[in-house]
């Protein structure tokens, strides 16, 4: 199968790098997924939203994907420490429910939300599930990279080589601001030293816990990354991604993991890809503060979820993001001028992409995905296919849904129709806006403007805004009652 080339920004060597299959002709791709204890909100959502990007510019450019999003249902603390509460016992005794409870519903929550944002159907396997390929990982490692104390196995950095490289703790941060996100535990050995089994406290009782030589506990966070990865893509793999986040201290602790493990130097992915913050105007989003947005916020304040995903791509995955709900609005009307143009298009039979007139800017589309996946300048590129004049229409059909699908967007599926504004709390229903626009249309049709006038007035009054100047017919938006 021939493949086409692309370049990606590899965190691990902080260059740019061809990349290169382990395995010709296939690509596989380990995303660190979420701790199923709440809700993700829509900075969370940016990394899958990047993850799925990715994966689908690799089948674009040739390649057989396989893709693991894991589900972290045990053995997250509330912080990257290896102190405190952990997140999901904590959630179910707030919600008076098991942690098994909590931890389905929210997973639920999380692949609801991945298919809203037409995120591609991969992988989902569950951290308690390789509890015992955990437990045996961390017998493999204990004589060499391991020590035990009251509160559990812990891992000694010391023992690996050039351990936090991939965060730069020397030469990009200052050690103590690093290591001031570590809590001390009495006895560690090196401020950086992780656990890798948290022993359950005398006294204590854990809803999700299990037998171990280090005794009941459950596994630390770390692990399953490095056990699951292993056991479904193999080790070496290629492409590791995550948050900017886990550059810091989760994926330098799962190449500590896989040194030890596969007794080698190198970090158990060949390439490490790690998406920028989503931010507002009082800094990074985060779930901790307990103000965060989740996606059915925008989807209740009418925002099609699309429209995120749009907002996404608009800037590269390696820069920070701003939210703004001005932002948010601007991301749907590019996303609307995008499906009004497609429209006409996806009745159209399909045609040859490559027709002379399209060849600019489907290489302009080409080069900017394979040059780690800049979206922004494939976006433009999409424009001018849908743009172009005096071109055959099933031409301009074939590149439209071949960038579309790159990009995910759907345009051969949406509608003007399912992007208008429509939030949940509004005070009237689209069929009752219809019908007065119906009637509207009819009244200015027999001169009547006094009427119209009313009516547009009337549905002012409602939260409706009447855009008459619409050039494919009148549409409307609609604003939450204040």
């Amino acid at each position: 199968m021939t493949t086409r080339p692309i370049k990606l920004f590899n965190s691990l060597t902080r260059s740019l790098e061809d990349f290169e299959p382990i395995h010709p002709g296939e690509a596989r791709v380990y995303t660190c997924g979420p701790t199923v204890y709440n809700y993700q909100h829509v900075g969370n959502m940016r990394a899958y939203v990047f993850a799925d990007t990715l994966g689908r510019t690799l089948e674009w450019a040739g390649y057989k994907l396989s893709h693991v999003i894991n589900i972290t249902d045990v053995g997250h603390l509330t912080s990257d420490a290896d102190a405190g509460d952990d997140k999901m016992e904590k959630a179910a005794a707030s919600a008076g429910k098991s942690a098994w409870d909590i931890a389905r519903h929210y997973q639920q929550v999380f692949e609801d939300d991945l298919a809203r944002l037409n995120v591609r159907p991969v992988q989902h396997p569950r951290a308690t599930d390789y509890v015992e390929a955990m437990i045996d990982w961390a017998k493999g490692i204990e004589d060499k990279h391991c020590y035990r104390l009251d509160s559990g196995l812990y891992f000694d950095i010391s023992t690996v080589h050039e351990y936090g490289r991939l965060a730069r703790a020397v030469t990009e941060s200052k050690d103590d601001e690093r290591e001031g996100r570590i809590e001390s535990v009495d006895g560690k050995r090196n401020a950086a030293d992780f656990a890798i089994w948290r022993t359950t406290p005398a006294g204590e009782d854990r809803q999700m816990e299990w037998d171990s030589p280090w005794g009941k506990g459950a596994p630390g966070w770390h692990i399953e990354c490095s056990v699951m990865s292993a056991e479904l893509l193999g080790h070496p793999f290629d492409i590791h991604t995550g948050g900017i986040d886990h550059r810091e201290i989760h994926h330098p602790n799962e190449i500590a993991q896989n040194q030890a493990h596969n007794c080698s130097e190198k970090s158990g992915a060949n390439i490490w890809m790690h998406n920028n913050f989503l931010v507002d105007r009082r800094g990074k989003m985060s779930k901790s503060s307990g103000d965060f947005l989740i996606l059915q916020t925008l989807v209740d304040r009418g925002f099609h979820p699309l429209a995120y995903r749009m907002l996404c791509l608009q800037a590269h995955y390696r820069s920070e993001l701003e939210f703004t709900w001005e932002g948010l609005g601007a991301a749907l009307t590019r996303l609307k001028r995008l499906v009004m143009s497609a429209e006409k298009l996806v009745q159209e039979p399909g045609g040859d992409a490559n027709h002379p007139k399209l060849v600019p800017a489907r290489t302009k589309f080409a080069t900017a995905m394979a040059d780690d996946l800049n979206t922004s300048v494939a976006l433009t590129a999409l424009e001018d296919v849908l743009a172009a004049k005096k071109i055959d229409s099933g031409a301009k059909r074939a590149a439209m849904e071949e960038m579309s699908l790159v990009l995910g967007l759907q345009l051969d599926a949406l509608t003007r129709k399912d992007l208008r504004i429509h939030p949940a709390d509004a005070q009237t229903t689209e069929a009752e806006i219809e019908a007065d626009l119906v009637r509207r249309k009819e009244v200015r049709a027999a001169k009547d403007f006094a009427t119209s006038d009313a009516i547009r007035e009337s549905l002012s009054a409602k939260g409706v805004e009447v855009m008459d100047g619409d050039p494919l017919g009148w549409d409307w938006k609609l604003e939450s009652p204040q």
